[in-house]
C-alpha cells in the first residue's frame, strides 16, 4: 500500500494532517529533534496524538535524526524507548550505529534511516537492513535509477515536497562553523538562504547562490510508484497547517488520478518557493535555484495597473481583507502588498514599495482559502448497539469490541433512564460519528449520571485497544561500554599530489583520469581512495578498475561500509560519518581499520572517543557543504570549467569552491578559513585539498604556532566550543 506520509510541528498541524487524509505523520520530540525550532512534542503531546492517529489507522513516526553527543547517549536512548513502548509505529534515526545497537536490544522497535545518513545507492541500503532498519529514507539527490534498485531490495521513502537542502544529506556543517549551531543536530541557522557572489562572469552580483526552490515532483510521483517507492515524504515540520492540508490534498489527487489542477493552485497560495523544482532524481531543471527571490512567492493573479497613484490589480481572484501579496518584478522581488479594497474586476492593494505599471502580483495569503482547507474535522463512523436491562448488566457494543458493566443496573427511586438520554451520551466522542443499530432500555433503570458517562468513557477507550496490535515493552538499559583508550602519533593527508605522511588519501580532480594515479607510485605511505559521500553505480564504475593501486578507501558515508567490505579494501571511516558517541565508535572497531571523529566537537568531548586508530581534523581545509548540482545552473557552453571558485558572503568572507569530475562536475564548499587545532591523542588528519604550501604545512603539522604563521588567517574551529 502508498503511503502519504506528512509532517506535524505541533498537535494543531498533527491534527489537521489526519483531517486532511494523511496515512502517516512525523513528528519531534522536545528532545533530540531535527527541527529544534518547530514546537514539537512533549510526552503528553505525542501520546494525546498517538491515540487519535491510531483511531483513524495513521502511523506515527518519531524523528530522532540527529547526531548524538556522548553525553547525551543515554538520555536518547532512554527516549527512543520511551517513544516505542508509547505507541510509535517507527523511530526515525541518523545514526546507522545507535540503529543497530536498538535493534540487538528492543528486535520489535521499527526503526527508519534517516535521509540525513545520505542513503544514495544500494550499498547504503544493504547496510540498513543488515544492522536493522525495516525502511532508508532516500537522500534527495538519489537519482531515479539508483531509486529503483534500492526499492527493489528493501523499503524506500522518498521526498516528493517541501524545502530541499543545497548541501548533500547529513554533510553539512556551514551552520556549525559560521554561526556554532550544527544543522546536523537540529539547529541549523540556514545560512545557505543568505546572499553570496560568485568570482565568475555572470555570477558578481550578491544573489540567494546557495538557496534552492521547493521540491515538487507532481505528475513525477507516478514515476516513483513505477520504481517501487512506497512511502512518499512531505517536507514542513516548520510550515503551517494549511500548507500541509494543501500538500495532503495535491498529491492524494495526483495518487488517485483525478483533476489535480485546483489543488496545485491551493498548495502553491500556501507555500511556493520559485515555481518548484522537481528535484535531482530526474536531472536538474531550470528552476532547480532560486537566486533572485528568497521565500514564498505564492501564485500569480495579476499585474499592477496604477491608476491616480493607487496600485490596482485587475484579476478574478476574489481578494478579501487579510489577504497579503508579494510584488515582483523582472523576476526580482519588489516588496509586499496587502489588501485595501474591492472594484470593479479587481481590487486596490497597498505596499511600502513604490509599485509600477506592470509588476506581477502574487498572493501568498489566501485568507478564503486558508479556512476552506482547514474546514472539517475528520470523523470515524460507528454502528453503536446498546441493551440496559433493570436486572442485568449494561452491554455497549459494536463490530469489533462489547463493553459490559460491572455493575448490575438497579430500579429507579425516582426519574428512569430514557432511551433518548443513553443515545445522547453515547454520541459524545472525541472523533467516533455513532448510529444506532439496537438501543434496547427496559424497565426502571436509576444510573447516575457520572456512572453513565464512565460507561462511555471506556466503551471508546476498548474500541480503540480493539484494533491496535500488541507490541513487546521495554526498559532501557544504560550503554556503558568505553571506547578503548589509546594515542595516535600519526598524520594522515587528504591530497591530489604526493606528501610525505604515514597515510595518503588521494583524493583526484578527475575520477576517470588514468594519467592523475600515477603519482601513487611515489608515496611510501598507506594509501587509500578518497570516496566522497555521494556516489552513483555510474561513479563508481569510472575507477573501479583502479582500486587495487590502493590498501583501502576513505569513506565519508555510512554505505562506505559494505562498499569497502565488497572490495576487500580496509576503511578509514571519515569526518562525514559525524561520530560522536562511544557507542558508534566501539560499534567501528573491526569494522574499519581507522577513524576520524566529528569535526563538530571540542577537544574534551573528542578525547573520550580516541581509540588507537582514531583521527580528528587537525588542520588545513574545512569542507562544510557537498552540492551535487551545478551552482552556475549548468551553463555548460558557458563554463570555464575552473577547479577553484570563490564564493563571498555578504560579511566578505570569502568560501572557496572546489569542482571535480565524477559522472557530472560536482562541488565542494570549504571553510572561509583553514584550521589549526592542538587536539591531542587522535592522529592527525590533514586536508590539503586547496593548501598551495602542502610540504610546508606538513613539515610544521606538530607545531600550532608555526601552522598560524603560515596561515595568517586561521580559525581553531570547534576546539574550544563545540556546537550546539
Amino acid at each position: 500500500m502508498l503511503e502519504l506520509l506528512v509532517p506535524a510541528g505541533n498537535e494543531e498541524t498533527a491534527n489537521y494532517a489526519i483531517d486532511s487524509g494523511a496515512d502517516a505523520i512525523y513528528l519531534g520530540l522536545t528532545a533530540f529533534s531535527a527541527r529544534a525550532s518547530a514546537e514539537n512534542f512533549d510526552e503528553e503531546g505525542l501520546a494525546r496524538i498517538l491515540r487519535r492517529a491510531h483511531a483513524f489507522g495513521v502511523k506515527v513516526y518519531v524523528a530522532m535524526n540527529i547526531s548524538v553527543k556522548n553525553a547525551e547517549l543515554n538520555m536518547f536512548l532512554q527516549t527512543a524507548v520511551k517513544a516505542h513502548d508509547m505507541g510509535a509505529d517507527a523511530i526515525i534515526l541518523q545514526d546507522i550505529f545507535i540503529g543497530k545497537y536498538l535493534h540487538e536490544k528492543y528486535p520489535q522497535m521499527v526503526l527508519h534511516l534517516s535521509t540525513q545518513a545520505g542513503t544514495n545507492n544500494l550499498y547504503g541500503a544493504r547496510l540498513a537492513k543488515e544492522y536493522g532498519f525495516s525502511r532508508v529514507i532516500l537522500a534527495r539527490e538519489t537519482p531515479i535509477e539508483e531509486i529503483e534498485e534500492i526499492a527493489s531490495f528493501m523499503e524506500t521513502e522518498a521526498f516528493i515536497q517541501g524545502a530541499l537542502c543545497t548541501c548533500f544529506s547529513g554533510q553539512c556543517y556551514l551552520s556549525g562553523f559560521a554561526g556554532g549551531n550544527s544543522g546536523n543536530r537540529g539547529r541549523c541557522k540556514q545560512p545557505c538562504r543568505k546572499k553570496y557572489s560568485y568570482d565568475r562572469a555572470g555570477y558578481e552580483e550578491k544573489a540567494y547562490a546557495l538557496s534552492l526552490a521547493d521540491l515538487s515532483v507532481g505528475e513525477n510521483i507516478k514515476k516513483y510508484v513505477s520504481a517501487g517507492v512506497v512511502s512518499f515524504k512531505i517536507e514542513g515540520r516548520m510550515r503551517r497547517p494549511e500548507y500541509v492540508a494543501a500538500a495532503v490534498k495535491y498529491y492524494r489527487a495526483l495518487l488517485e488520478g483525478s483533476d489535480s489542477r485546483k489543488q496545485l493552485s491551493a498548495l502553491k497560495r500556501t507555500y511556493n518557493r520559485n515555481n518548484y523544482t522537481q528535484g535531482l532524481a530526474f536531472g536538474q531543471d531550470k528552476r532547480f535555484l532560486s537566486r533572485d527571490i528568497q521565500g514564498h512567492i505564492g501564485e500569480k493573479v495579476g499585474v499592477v495597473m496604477m491608476r491616480n497613484r493607487r496600485a490596482y490589480c485587475e484579476s478574478n481572484f476574489q481578494s478579501r481583507k487579510g489577504d497579503c501579496f508579494k510584488i515582483i518584478r523582472k523576476g526580482k522581488e519588489v516588496g509586499g502588498g496587502v489588501f485595501e479594497e474591492k472594484d470593479g474586476r479587481g481590487f486596490y492593494l497597498s505596499s511600502r514599495a513604490r509599485l509600477q505599471n506592470g509588476d506581477g502580483v502574487f498572493v501568498t495569503t489566501d485568507t478564503t482559502l486558508n479556512e476552506s482547507l482547514l474546514k472539517g474535522e475528520r470523523r470515524l463512523p460507528l454502528t453503536v448497539s446498546a441493551r440496559f436491562r433493570e436486572g442485568e448488566r449494561a452491554v455497549i457494543s459494536t463490530e469489533s469490541y462489547t463493553f459490559i458493566s460491572e455493575e448490575v443496573l438497579q430500579s429507579a427511586k425516582s426519574r428512569p433512564l430514557t432511551k433518548e438520554e443513553l443515545k445522547t451520551c453515547l454520541k459524545k466522542s472525541e472523533w467516533y460519528d455513532a448510529a444506532f443499530e439496537e438501543i434496547v432500555v427496559e424497565g426502571n433503570i436509576f444510573i447516575p449520571k457520572s456512572a453513565l458517562n464512565e460507561m462511555r468513557r471506556r466503551f471508546y477507550a476498548g474500541v480503540e485497544g480493539a484494533g491496535r496490535k500488541k507490541r513487546a515493552v521495554y526498559a532501557a538499559e544504560a550503554f556503558n561500554a568505553e571506547v578503548p583508550r589509546g594515542e595516535n602519533k600519526k598524520v594522515a593527508v587528504i591530497s591530489d599530489t604526493s606528501v610525505p605522511c604515514d597515510i595518503f588519501i588521494f583524493k583526484p580532480k578527475d575520477y576517470a583520469d588514468e594519467k592523475a594515479y600515477g603519482i601513487l607510485s611515489e608515496v611510501k605511505a598507506e594509501k587509500y581512495l578518497y570516496l566522497p559521500p555521494f556516489l552513483s553505480q555510474k561513479d563508481m564504475r569510472l575507477f573501479e578498475d583502479k582500486l587495487s593501486l590502493f590498501d583501502g578507501v576513505y569513506a565519508e558515508c555510512f554505505w562506505g561500509i559494505a562498499y569497502a567490505r565488497e572490495k576487500g579494501k580496509a576503511l578509514f571511516a571519515g569526518t562525514g560519518f559525524n561520530l560522536m558517541n562511544a557507542l558508534s565508535v566501539s560499534s567501528l572497531q573491526g569494522v574499519a581499520k581507522y577513524y576520524a571523529i566529528s569535526k563538530e566537537l571540542d577537544n574534551a568531548e573528542l578525547r573520550e572517543l580516541c581509540a588507537q586508530n582514531a583521527f580528528s581534523l587537525s588542520a588545513g581545509n574545512i569542507k562544510v557543504m557537498d552540492l551535487i548540482y551545478c551552482p552556475f545552473e549548468k551553463t555548460c557552453d558557458k563554463c570555464d570549467r575552473r577547479e577553484r571558485y570563490s564564493l563571498t558572503d555578504e560579511n566578505d568572507r570569502v568560501f572557496p569552491v572546489r569542482r571535480y569530475l565524477l559522472s557530472s562536475c560536482r562541488f565542494e564548499v570549504y571553510n572561509c578559513a583553514p584550521l589549526v587545532s592542538d587536539a591531542k591523542d587522535a592522529g592527525k588528519l590533514v586536508d590539503l585539498s586547496l593548501i598551495e604550501n602542502k610540504k610546508e604545512v606538513l613539515k610544521n603539522i606538530f607545531d600550532p604556532l608555526a601552522l598560524k604563521k603560515i596561515f595568517k588567517n586561521y580559525t581553531f574551529g570547534h576546539s574550544d566550543k563545540t556546537v550546539l
